[in-house]
């Protein structure tokens, strides 16, 4: 895809006249992933998405359409489980590093595993936004091995894990030198980008549904609240633990497989609420006096939906939150992850010292428009 020049200057390229794919790893839940590639489908409507597993079952997406209009292209492992997807990195491996899309002059790789190794020709442009290089053979290898979460089949998945991680990882890299361009959702993604597979990659923040969170009433707040998938990486017993230690109230807003050790470890003020509704999230965050983002994650999404309610974030002083928490603006950082550094931040806090407007403002950048637009800027230099 070239530029083309009319009188020395740079003609535009109109979208529309480009055949566009649209690859991801799977669609199995309404994750961060998942709204990158909803996102990309508004952008280029048109174009089909290819993926392993595609679940179509509505109450997935919460009732809503999302991809009910989309030309849905599903691997052979549609014909699995959707809940073996965790079991299937050496199949999804093999199966999109056969899909062949050298007929596209544009495929845009939605990725933070396999989806990146599919095939493209000399005339194809292939850019992939990455959310991570994958983690269970890089950064959080160390992770998986301690808890796969497979339950009863834990030491089988370990035992797999150890006796394929050297191949994979060679695979895995090799398979990120066939991108032609990267794109990162954070700098934290963009440094480990750089470190795991020797690429650049440019920044564009992923999309965030401000809107639906912002708030112009000035609400009364109080306590503490976390929210998200309950698994171990995300740190949510470090939040439980210093809240159990100050006497202070937390709302814990999820589901997961750390929930019952959690449950089990939290004191009388501590509440835990497992069924709220995803349209009732927006009066949880603007309730809270501060949102607790105690993980080390590659961005973060539900860290800026609590500000785009002007909720200030509290969070670790690492991995994507650097991006968005500004120092006694829009939150604090506590150094390390240890109930003894959270402590010495919720201690700290003073709510009054936020504005609600400020912090909501600051968000701005992450809307679903900005992204829109950060990407077809990036496509149309190509």
């Amino acid at each position: 895809m070239k530029n083309n020049l009319t009188n020395g200057k740079r003609k535009m390229i109109n979208p529309k006249h480009l055949k566009v794919a649209l690859v991801c790893d799977w669609l199995t839940g309404t994750g961060g992933a998942e709204r990158v590639v909803l996102e990309l489908h508004k952008m280029f409507p048109d174009a089909p998405i290819y993926t392993s597993q595609y679940n179509k079952d509505p109450k997935i997406w919460y009732g809503d359409k999302w991809f009910a209009d989309a030309d849905m292209r599903t691997l052979p492992l549609q014909r699995l489980p959707k809940s073996s997807k965790k079991l299937l990195p050496v199949l999804r491996a093999k199966a999109f590093s056969k899909l062949d899309l050298s007929d596209y002059d544009l495929v845009i790789s939605s990725s933070g595993a396999e989806a990146k190794a599919v095939k493209t020709g000399p005339n194809t442009v292939h850019v992939t936004y990455c959310h991570a290089p994958t983690h269970y053979y890089w950064s959080r290898y160390f992770e998986y091995i301690k808890n796969p979460g497979f339950g009863m089949l834990n030491p089988l998945a370990r035992l797999s894990l150890r006796t394929l991680v050297g191949k994979m990882r060679k695979w895995d890299y090799e398979a990120a030198q066939r991108p032609n361009y990267f794109i990162a959702n954070s700098n934290h993604t963009k440094d480990d980008i750089k470190k795991y597979y020797n690429r650049d990659a440019t920044v564009i923040y992923p999309p965030v549904n401000i809107e639906r969170f912002k708030t112009k009433q000035k609400t009364i707040r109080n306590g503490f609240l976390i929210a998200g998938r309950q698994t171990p990486y995300k740190r949510f017993d470090l939040a439980v633990e210093a809240c159990n230690k100050l006497g202070v109230p937390l709302t814990v807003i999820g589901n997961g497989p750390e929930h019952d050790k959690l449950v089990n470890m939290a004191g009388p003020r501590v509440t835990f609420l497992t069924n709220i509704k995803d349209q009732d999230m927006p009066r949880y965050f603007q309730k809270a006096e501060a949102f607790i983002f105690p993980g080390v994650d590659d961005f973060g999404i539900v860290a800026v939906e609590a500000m785009a309610a002007g909720t200030p974030v509290i969070a670790c002083r690492a991995g994507g939150a650097l991006d968005y928490v500004k120092e006694n603006k829009t939150g604090l950082f506590f150094k390390e992850q240890t109930v003894e550094s959270l402590c010495e931040a919720l201690k700290k806090f003073d709510p009054s010292k936020f504005k609600q407007e400020e912090i909501t403002k600051s968000t701005s950048k992450f809307s679903e428009k900005a992204f829109a637009k950060n990407m077809h800027a990036f496509i149309d230099k190509l």
